[in-house]
């Protein structure tokens, strides 16, 4: 390596972020603003990736490096490192180009040993006991491997002793020796006396924790890429557990919960900061630091407020007090609740400090389906048994569950939920993905249950005080309430509460400043946005929620209704035409009823209705449950080997066309009726699935016709939906014959791969994901090298036959963010997702015109 690996604070670093990481970056500025913060250097992600990539050790050149940096860090210090009367002690922290909150490993109080005791002062030894104890502790699990069970129930017994409050030197000492004794039994050596071994020992351990099983997983979660590597940072200790003049904190420049500007976090005196995120001590509310230390507290204020205007954007900030001195340790963008970031973007915006654009921007659009989650009834009654901390708004219910494998396995099962935890640490993250809500007993408002809950969007009630869980017996109480696990449970991360049972939850009332947002986004978009919906609910809600029109209703969800699916059963059974046409005259009149209601609903918004896709067969109750001989073999005569490529779709309806011939009149009967009533229509769309052919096209749209004029007439366009790769290919020939094309992007991604969605979901899907193979689920987002080369194909050679067609997308894709960005740089129409998912394509929409700094076309225009 000949690259400069190692930059101090104060250096420039062309990389920026890629080569510092988040927390290096965030150093490195706050440095240049000549805010307060302790020395040190950062050593980089490519450092990182090197040792990754050659399977360590650190190599020469880069301890050589290091030790260039900490001999200028002695300089500026006046310490030096391993130097026991004038003792400089560092910590080294991890810190990605993109934050994972307590995913990746810090170890604290390096350069410490038997040594620095021995000539200490007075004073200075009984919180440098501590700091060793920490040390020992941190160095063992995370360099070591040490369980972290053997030093907490080392601990836990050592505080359950009467100490008369504060423990004495003796007692610090005990404690020591019993972690170094721990050290040696685990790893059968001594804990390390030497500081440069301790320190390149611990940047290795950092790097390594790069891959750990809970940073890959949070990294898969949050399409972080898996080779940016961590950065190192050294930092010059300092010491919020000196005496009673020093503190540690956690705070934000405004509420990450709500947005609502003001300081807003805790801290605890006398500790260091991994008490504050471990959960171990229920810290206070910031605000109470003015009255124990009012100069720490105003610097604070001052820091917080100048970070914020710096970064534009709501900081969540690190510090610590060491005898009445304030320090900076870490800013970063803060993780928060989707009511917190459309609050703050819109208050940013008033305030001048964003515009509107940069305030559409700054939203996640995944984060919105938050705010359209259920909430609990008001009118219920309920049994609430505890109050905690208001960690994480919403509601959700669960079966209670008190470890993280097991949530995770019962959640694959397809059980919700609720997480129950004395508190939770990085390594539950494999069990607070899937849980819908979590509840622990200690920790505060920005402990690793309520970060890490902020950040998901999950409901957290957190420092429950009145919680006590006995992980052995698998059970928690609350004063004489017993919850086994297992057992129903409700928690309302808005107010704190926890309840017993399951309770009855309702639809979430409109946010004013999501609706601001959407305005703006609306502004800027140019792809319209549509709902897939197939009742009348579904069209008023997706209407809510800002659908321009319904780009996917799909016909056979109507007839999987109880009273209809029997004579479903009879039309597809029947032997002769006429009993055919006799079960299809009973079906007419409820498919008309459910297609009045969605036209009305959608009245002059386009509504695009599939006709008939699925093979017949899966109406069909399973033959070894049917008694009559001769229905049975009927039943099995319909099946075939491989039914979603069989007679399905546009086959089933040239086969049998008295089925597409029915829901035809359907809907132009439902059309005549909802226009005399109301005197407007919605813009009727025919859509015919799974066309391959354009002879299959044209005998379609000549059927459509022919049934449209034998109703008395009615104003349609007639379209297919393109789900297979011939029909992409050939879109020219079928744009002859169609005013509208509807990629369907779930098949078309099956048979374009060659998978099938549900055989390969959980199993060799899975695997390809954990093991790197594909970079993202194609079923999420968009294959675009494959199945997006079909699309972009399709598009311009059905342009190039009719300029004017209307194209877009109705599959999962179209409500996924970075699908969405691939249809705005083909030149989609539009894209239709599910109703709940429409303010995020909204969103997500005007988000992809900015990104590709295009002029745009208001939506609509």
């Amino acid at each position: 390596m000949t690259a400069k690996l190692v930059y101090d604070f104060d250096e420039y670093c062309e990389g920026g972020r890629d080569v510092l990481g988040g927390k290096g970056l965030g150093l490195a500025e706050m440095t240049a603003l000549d805010l307060p913060v302790p020395a040190g250097f950062t050593i980089t992600t490519e450092a990182c990736r090197h040792y990754l990539a050659d399977h360590g050790p650190l190599p020469a050149d880069l301890r050589e490096e290091i030790e260039q940096h900490l001999a200028l860090l002695e300089e500026r210090t006046g310490q030096r490192f391993g130097d026991p009367a004038n003792p400089l002690l560092v910590s080294v922290r991890s810190g990605g180009p993109v934050s994972m909150p307590g995913m990746m490993e810090t170890v604290l109080n390096l350069g410490m040993g038997d040594a620095v005791i021995r000539q200490a002062q007075p004073e200075a030894v009984h919180f440098l006991l501590d700091d060793y104890r920490r040390l020992i502790q941190m160095y063992g699990e995370v360099v070591a491997g040490i369980d972290s069970a053997l030093f907490a129930k080392e601990l836990e017994a050592f505080e359950a002793r009467d100490h008369n409050e504060t423990p004495t030197h003796d007692d610090l000492n005990e404690l020591v020796d019993a972690f170094r004794g721990i050290y040696l039994d685990a790893t059968g050596t001594d804990f390390p006396q030497d500081p440069k071994e301790q320190l390149f020992a611990a940047v290795a351990a950092v790097f390594d924790s790069w891959n750990a099983p809970r940073a890959q997983v949070y990294r898969k979660t949050a399409g972080i890429s898996e080779d940016a590597g961590t950065a190192a940072n050294v930092v010059q200790m300092v010491f919020g557990n000196r005496d009673s003049r020093s503190a540690t904190g956690v705070c934000f420049s405004r509420d990450p919960a709500t947005g609502e500007p003001g300081l807003y976090g805790e801290f605890l005196s006398e500790a260091q900061g991994e008490d504050i995120v471990a959960g171990t001590r229920t810290p206070l509310p910031v605000a109470e630091m003015r009255a124990v230390l009012p100069e720490a507290h105003a610097q604070l204020v001052t820091a917080v407020a100048e970070l914020e205007r710096h970064y534009r954007d709501m900081q969540d900030v690190e510090f610590t007090v060491e005898s009445g001195r304030f320090y900076l340790l870490q800013t970063r963008g803060a993780k928060r609740t989707a009511t917190a970031a459309l609050r703050t973007a819109v208050d940013m915006a008033g305030e001048g400090l964003l515009s509107r654009d940069e305030a559409v921007q700054r939203i996640d659009p995944a984060q919105l389906e938050q705010l359209l989650h259920p909430t609990i009834d008001p009118r219920a009654e309920l049994v609430v048994v505890a109050t905690g901390l208001c960690a994480s708004p919403g509601a959700a219910c669960g079966l209670a569950i008190f470890d993280a494998n097991t949530a995770a396995a019962r959640s694959a099962d397809g059980e919700d939920i609720i997480l129950v935890r004395p508190e939770t640490t990085a390594d539950d993250i494999h069990g607070l993905l899937p849980a819908q809500g979590i509840l622990t007993a200690r920790g505060g408002m920005t402990s690793h249950a309520a970060v890490v809950a902020r950040g998901l969007g999950k409901p957290c009630v957190a420092g429950c005080a009145a919680l006590d869980i006995d992980l052995d017996e698998r059970i928690a109480r609350i004063g004489d309430v017993a919850i086994r696990e297992g057992d129903p449970l409700t928690i309302d991360g808005t107010t704190g509460r926890v309840i017993l049972g399951l309770a009855p939850l309702v639809e979430p009332e409109p946010d004013a400043n999501l609706a601001t947002i959407l305005d703006w986004a609306d502004d800027v978009r140019r792809l319209r946005v549509y709902a897939n919906a197939d009742t009348p609910l579904d069209a008023e809600r997706a209407r809510k929620h800002g659908a321009e029109g319904i780009g996917l209703c799909r016909t056979e969800h109507m007839f999987m209704a109880a009273e209809r699916l029997p004579i479903v059963r009879e039309m597809i059974l029947a032997s002769t035409v006429e009993e055919r046409a006799a079960a299809l005259e009973q079906l007419l009149p409820m498919q008309q009823s459910d297609f009045e209601g969605i036209f009305e609903a959608m009245a002059g918004l386009p509504v695009t209705i599939r006709l008939l896709d699925p093979p017949l067969h899966e109406f069909l109750p399973d033959p070894a449950e049917v008694e009559d001989l001769h229905i049975r073999e009927r039943i099995e005569s319909l099946r075939e080997a491989n039914p979603m490529l069989g007679t399905r779709g546009c086959r089933l309806g040239i086969e049998r066309p008295e089925i597409y011939e029915m829901q035809i009149k359907a809907i132009v009967r439902a059309g005549q009726a909802v226009e005399q009533r109301m005197g407007v229509l919605p813009i009727i769309e025919i859509m015919h699935p799974l066309v391959a052919f354009a002879s299959e096209l044209e005998w379609l749209v000549e059927l459509t016709a022919r049934t449209v004029a034998e109703e008395g007439g009615l104003e349609y366009r007639v379209g297919t939906m393109i789900e297979l790769p011939r029909a992409a290919l050939r879109a020219g020939e079928l744009a002859v014959h169609a005013d509208f094309f509807s990629f369907g992007t779930n098949d078309l991604t099956q048979t374009t791969l060659g998978v099938s969605r549900d055989d390969a979901q959980g199993r060799f899907l899975t695997f390809y994901l954990q093991h790197g193979l594909l970079a993202q689920d194609p079923f999420q987002t968009i294959d675009v090298e494959g199945v997006g080369e079909l699309v972009r194909t399709a598009v311009e050679r059905g342009r190039a036959t009719r300029p004017s067609i209307e194209i877009g997308i109705c599959g999962e894709h179209g409500g996924d963010p970075a699908s969405i960005a691939f249809c705005e740089s083909i030149g989609l129409d539009y894209v239709s997702c599910s109703p709940f998912r429409v303010p995020v394509a909204r969103l997500a929409a005007a988000q992809a015109v900015l990104a590709a700094g295009a002029a745009y076309v208001p939506a609509g225009g």
